[in-house]
């Protein structure tokens, strides 16, 4: 008689293993067929990202700007505080010198005075404090303590005052560090996005800036619009002659450009000196509220952190270096991203 056996039953753990695996292939091959697909930025959608890279970017410019201005001035305050006291010390030198002197003078006629041997062996603030001891000094050997005296005491605030901004100047590196690498991070990401763009993309974003900056180069140019002052209109012609020169974060020219360094730049070459950055040049001149109260070669503000500047061209146009990947360029005030804040006349 055959033999029959019961089917082995499959433990209770593998099959809740099984079941539990088989629920969660459903449930990712629902979310899959669910799941929109990945679409693909549009060029308009790209470009608007881009820019506000862009104007994060060019913030962090005139930050950079500011920071490494502060630098450069800090360095030339400390070399000169360090020249000052280089001659100071040679002068100490020379009055301690003019005092050993009157010692051994004083030595060979008989002996050194207790009062001027003690100053020669101890610090001369502590022993000037002792007044019973100037009754024992000739007027010459007083007069030569108390130059010494000053002497020492301008040299101790000239070092302190030298430790302090040499303090100042390492913060100011540091901060720039900083700024460098924010700028350089938001171009970073920019470029990217720029990067995901198709050739013909890339081509018609072109086209589009290039329309755009000859319509304002001829609206700027068909109405004749009352020049600024001499020194304004030397600026404004400055700037025409850098027409189509590449926008470059922190430069100052004469090949690039960033937006205050290119007005910073103009206005020296009429003479006049504006500080490098944007918000600082506010203060160069009198403020205009009014666009129809520009004239040619003024100042013009935008944003409300006043990150941006250029030089009114007339008819509501500006010259400016805009942003990275751009040149130095006429645009229409109503397309620079920001509001118009204010000009000023320098």
């Amino acid at each position: 008689m055959a033999s029959h056996r019961r089917p082995k039953q499959p433990s209770r753990a593998r099959v809740t293993v099984l079941t539990t695996a088989a629920a969660a292939a459903v449930v990712m091959s629902s979310q899959a067929a669910n799941a929109a697909p990945s679409e693909k930025p549009s060029k308009d959608e790209v470009k608007a990202k881009v820019d506000k890279l862009y104007e994060q970017a060019e913030q962090a410019t005139e930050k950079y700007n500011g920071a490494k201005e502060k630098q450069e001035k800090l360095q030339k305050e400390i070399s000169t505080i360090q020249d000052n006291v280089a001659k100071g010390q040679q002068e100490l030198n020379e009055l301690r010198d003019g005092l050993g002197s009157m010692a051994s003078a004083q030595y060979r006629s008989g002996g050194i005075d207790p009062s001027l041997q003690l100053f020669l062996s101890a610090d001369p603030d502590d022993y000037l404090d002792k007044a019973s001891t100037l009754d024992q000094l000739s007027t010459q050997q007083v007069d030569a303590l108390k130059k010494i005296q000053e002497k020492q005491r301008e040299l101790a605030q000239q070092r302190s005052e030298a430790s302090e901004k040499l303090e100042d100047l390492a913060s100011t590196r540091t901060e720039l560090g900083k700024k460098k690498k924010e700028v350089q991070g938001k171009l970073a990401s920019a470029q990217k996005l720029l990067n995901s763009l198709t050739a013909a993309e890339k081509a018609q974003l072109a086209e589009e800036q290039q329309r755009a900056t000859r319509t304002s180069e001829r609206d700027a140019l068909s109405v004749n619009v009352p020049p600024g002052s001499g020194r304004a209109a030397a600026a404004f012609a400055a700037a025409q002659s850098k027409l189509g020169s590449p926008y470059v974060y922190g430069s100052t020219g004469p090949s690039s450009f960033d937006c205050s360094g290119l007005t910073s730049w103009a206005y020296a070459q009429a003479g006049v000196g504006i500080p490098r950055t944007s918000e600082a040049q506010t203060g160069a001149g009198t403020r205009i509220y009014s666009v129809s109260q520009l004239k040619v070669g003024d100042l013009v503000f935008f944003f409300n952190d006043l990150h941006h500047v250029g030089l009114y061209a007339g008819n509501g146009q500006i010259i400016h270096a805009p942003r990275p990947g751009t040149v130095v360029r006429y645009e229409s005030m109503n397309t620079i991203g920001g509001p118009f804040m204010f000009g000023v006349r320098v």
